[in-house]
């Protein structure tokens, strides 16, 4: 096979380095696909790819090989492959990596010295599941790794650890697939994941390790259990639940996609269930106020609000109707935040799950309501409650009395209405409700307007108006009560007035957020510490002596479909004995879930190894708060609530001596796997543009090789037939669509710190970016042509001599200016977490050294020092050759001179006769001599002034030269 090798040149000061083309491009040697181009360019995606064009890094011109993996692998048997690498990070990564574990150069003591400030820096830690990572989860944990580096290099005492959370739904399912036991493909799982990051070179203190899984570690989440329990805040309660019979467990809201489950898309149906609840709702006011001192994303703060969603309104009382129209003893309360269009109720709407519904229903509607019903409990509580779904219900057969109007209205089911929220019942008003509004057109139910716009414009028609204005319509004399002419507002007040003095309702606060559902029919997750006495069956605590209560081993994970958990198959573990009444008693088999163990794991990280108590007072005191907790968005809510839940518990009990765990909180952007075209045709198989498909009705795709793209204008086309349109489109990673990049192969082929500075450099640490393999080797021979400018350039047999080219010689003004002007940008662009321009800075930096003669030891230290926290395995090894026997991690990290960040120069601007002709760099202070001096060397402006007779010179310091010719001396046309 012909291997066809490319010169590559990157760097104007770089000798000629041949490199297999194959080894950079090869789609058949490499998990993933090559210099894809994105089909939306992001500006941050154009910033970078001309910062790596201005520095030499972007772009290599190569040509393909098609040969197979088989083909491949072959010839590189008979023929092994020198390669004259940029740099030899295969050898100094492994290297270091060695170092930093045997000399425990991350660990943070347990005795630490508090005088000094603290930073406590956390990724959300990761479930791990057995794909391993792909480069993806990188992007984060390099971040706070720069972030940790950073602060110890500034003199902090940095906490930086890792751990595992590692029960959950995922390893039970592969052991019931397997017959494999959980705890074993959990720890296979660990391992490899603990590999993963330590190639990365990531400054975690290893020996605060932390596994959910672990006794030692969930005894303390039992623990926690318990006080919950003392205090109230865990009961038990039978509620609609979402059960899946083929998981055998109860799933959250979240975990079910259009009514199958979103692992392995089983049925899910709702039905009521006895669990464990967590009584969160009496935190709900406190977990509301306390988000306004925090330094969260806005967007963060307000998804926890919508969560929260405390609501102010009111509870009026309905009666229900017989069917002779005449009251009875029934009543149907609702809950509403717009009391003041209450005449304007035309009908009334429980969910499908309402208790009274039952009672109220006729025979006749019976039993389409019990279908109904059945096709409700199907639904998640997200489903039901989209507001883009069409609107769907049905009669109840009965009528409820509208206690203003005095008028009857009919009661309907509706699984828009939830039954956990506010009574389960509400008062639809379809003239200013959308939803209501929808409903009634629907199913011909009448509309009243009660309200009109404060400035008197009139109704769109078809559609509610939901704002608030002034009450029509509203008025009955009999019951007492006009609302007419009042502003909403006060409308609002006077019927709350009204109801609470006649006894049909009252003012109310109500909230959105449900109380925590705190139970799972699953092996794989945390005993819940309660015992039932058998006799009676009243629920008692397990002794905290006596903790943890560990899970037994069990053979057999299978659901048993009935509700009835897994553990209750361990019978000798279930069967025990109260200590205190010496009685019969079983133990609680169902588990607790997911959330549980990691609802409080960044305080374990403070006092890892505490047998006695769940972390040390003043060690908690002086960590906390975590100073920054990075991770996905998609945890926006669930987990950062039900952490601040158990921590201001906490809080209250004396636990912890902050109100809140977290300070600040930052979401990193996804990285999307890269662009994947595809193509339309007809049925006849012909091509057919994307932006004419959809006239077609109906079309086939097909997958297109990029060989066969090139870039129209703002689209792709097939590079053979250019009018036929692509689409363009990146995806989440995921092994279902083959995108899935891993970072083993990537670190494999340029190293970890090429890997750490492209995600980082791939734009704002923020934003969502598309991965695009061609970007990391431009940021690969950055690295490279960084150490060429210290070590020197590769000998003849590929190796590099020891120490450095550096000189002891002093610096110049002008390297000392563009050192501390880079000091100054890359100190600005960490604290801010402006990652990619903190790149940016160091290439500019690399770029002008280029330049210089000589490089001076006491620039370049101080440059590598700035390297350090973005490429600590590069850093550490020129940091070593440098002289310097010790670890790089702890030396100071460099401070901007602001001296050496003034500008001494300006650029002034040069006229002929009152017209600008140029421009030329002065020095400031600059006299008018030697400005004019200036001009008349420059080569542009030369041409105006030599040889010419000058009337008079006008100069402004640093800011103009104006240069007056005697046009009666100048010969016509010499001046253009």
């Amino acid at each position: 096979m012909n291997l066809t090798h490319t010169k590559i040149q990157p760097f104007p000061h770089s000798p000629p380095l041949t490199h297999p083309t194959f080894l950079f491009s090869s789609r058949s040697l490499l998990p993933f696909p090559r210099n894809l181009k994105p089909a939306h360019v992001s500006p941050s995606f154009l910033y970078k790819k001309h910062t790596l064009l201005r520095y030499g890094c972007f772009g290599v011109s190569r040509s393909r090989t098609r040969s197979s993996i088989s083909e491949v692998k072959a010839e590189q048997k008979q023929k092994p492959l020198l390669v004259k690498r940029a740099y030899p990070f295969d050898e100094i990564e492994p290297k270091w990596q060695r170092y930093w574990e045997q000399n425990r150069t991350f660990r943070t003591p347990n005795d630490v010295d508090t005088s000094k400030p603290k930073f406590y820096v956390l990724d959300m830690f990761p479930y791990p599941s057995g794909a391993g990572l792909h480069v993806g989860h990188p992007l984060g944990y390099t971040a706070t790794d720069i972030l940790a580096r950073f602060k110890r290099m500034q003199g902090y005492n940095v906490l930086h650890p890792m751990g595992w959370d590692a029960f959950g739904l995922p390893a039970e399912q592969y052991a019931i697939e397997t017959g494999t036991h959980p705890k074993l493909t959990t720890l296979r799982n660990i391992n490899r994941f603990r590999s993963q990051l330590k190639s990365l070179g990531f400054s975690y203190d290893w020996e605060r390790e932390i596994s959910t899984i672990e006794p030692q570690y969930y005894k303390w989440t039992q623990w926690i259990f318990l006080q919950l329990l003392k205090r109230g805040l865990a009961y038990q309660a039978e509620v609609p639940v979402n059960w899946c019979p083929a998981l055998g467990t109860v799933l959250a809201n979240e975990e079910v996609v259009d009514g199958v489950s979103e692992r392995g898309g089983h049925p899910v149906i709702r039905k009521p269930m006895r669990q464990w609840m967590l009584k969160i709702t009496a935190y709900a006011d406190r977990l509301l106020e306390d988000l306004d001192e925090l330094d969260w994303p806005e967007s963060i703060k307000e998804m926890q609000k919508n969560w929260i969603g405390r609501s102010e309104g009111a509870e009026v009382e309905f009666c229900v109707l017989d069917s002779d129209g005449r009251e009875t003893d029934m009543k149907i309360t609702i809950y509403t935040t717009r009391p003041d269009t209450i005449f304007g109720a035309m009908y009334l709407v429980v969910a499908p799950e309402y208790t009274l519904l039952s009672s109220i229903v006729s025979t006749e509607q019976r039993e389409s309501v019990e279908e109904y019903q059945d096709i409700a409990s199907r639904k998640s509580d997200l489903e039901r409650t989209e507001l883009q779904k069409e609107k769907t219900g049905v009669f109840s057969g009965c009528c409820a009395k509208n206690p203003t109007s005095g008028e009857p209205i009919p009661v309907w089911v509706a699984d828009y209405v939830l039954g956990s929220y506010g009574t389960g019942a509400i008062m639809a008003v379809p003239a200013h409700d959308a939803r209501d509004h929808q409903f009634a057109s629907k199913f011909n139910i009448p509309i009243k307007w009660v309200v009109t716009p404060n400035n008197g414009s009139c109704f769109e028609s078809g559609k509610a108006y939901s704002g608030e204005g002034i009450i029509v319509n509203s008025s009955n004399l009999k019951v007492g009560l006009d609302i007419n002419g009042l502003s909403s507002k006060e409308a609002a007040y006077r019927v709350i007035e009204w109801a609470e003095k006649v006894g049909k309702g009252k003012k109310k606060v109500n909230y959105k957020l449900r109380d925590w559902l705190f139970a799972r029919q699953r092996y794989w997750g945390e005993p819940i510490p309660v015992i039932f006495l058998e006799d009676s069956g009243e629920s008692l605590p397990v002794l905290e002596s006596e903790l943890p209560l560990t899970l037994p081993e069990l053979d057999d994970f299978t659901p048993s479909g009935t509700g009835e958990p897994p553990l209750s198959k361990a019978v000798s573990w279930v069967k025990t004995i109260d200590p205190s009444s010496g009685k019969p008693a079983t133990r609680e088999t169902n588990t607790m879930p997911q959330w549980a163990g990691s609802c409080w794991y960044y305080l374990r990280f403070m006092d890892p190894k505490n047998s006695n108590e769940l972390v040390d007072k003043a060690k908690e005191k002086y960590w906390s708060p975590v100073d920054v907790y990075v991770g996905g968005a998609e945890h926006a809510v669930l987990h950062l609530l039900y952490s601040r839940f158990w921590h201001k518990v906490l809080y209250d009990i004396g636990v912890v001596s902050t109100k809140e765990p977290f300070k600040c909180v930052i979401n990193q952007g996804i990285i999307l796997g890269e662009v994947q075209y595809t193509a339309c045709k007809d049925t006849d198989g012909n091509y057919i543009s994307v932006d004419s498909a959809d006239d077609l009705g109906e079309y086939l795709q097909e997958n297109i090789s990029e060989e066969r793209v090139v870039k129209s204008g703002e689209f792709f086309v097939l590079k053979d037939s250019p009018n036929i349109r692509l689409i363009a489109r990146a995806h989440k990673m995921s092994k279902s669509r083959g995108n899935v990049v891993n970072p083993d192969d990537v670190v494999s082929e340029y190293g970890a710190d090429s890997l750490r500075l492209y995600e980082m450099f791939m734009g704002p640490f923020r934003d969502s970016k598309t991965w695009n393999t061609s970007g990391i080797e431009g940021v690969h021979r950055f690295l490279g042509r960084t150490w060429r400018l210290i070590v020197g350039s590769p000998l003849h047999h590929g190796a590099f001599k020891d120490g450095t080219l550096v000189t002891d010689e002093e610096p110049t003004m002008e390297q000392l200016r563009t050192l501390h002007k880079c000091i100054a940008k890359v100190t600005e662009e960490i604290e801010g977490t402006r990652f990619n321009t903190g790149i940016s800075a160091m290439m500019e930096f690399i770029n002008a050294a280029y330049k210089w003669d000589k490089q001076q030891k006491a620039i370049i230290e101080a440059f590598v020092l700035l390297l350090s926290p973005y490429a600590p395995h590069m850093a550490e090894e020129i940091w070593s050759r440098l002289g310097h026997p010790d670890s790089i991690a702890y030396e100071a990290f460099p401070k901007a001179d602001p001296a050496y960040l003034k500008e001494s120069t300006v650029v002034l601007p040069v006229q002929i006769n009152g017209k600008t002709r140029g421009t030329i760099q002065v020095e400031k202070g600059c006299s008018e001599e030697d400005a004019f001096t200036l001009a008349s060397q420059d080569e542009k402006l030369s041409k105006y002034l030599n040889g010419k007779p000058i009337k008079k010179r006008i100069f402004v310091p640093g800011k103009i030269l104006n240069v007056v010719l005697d046009r009666q001396n100048v010969k016509a046309g010499s001046i253009q």
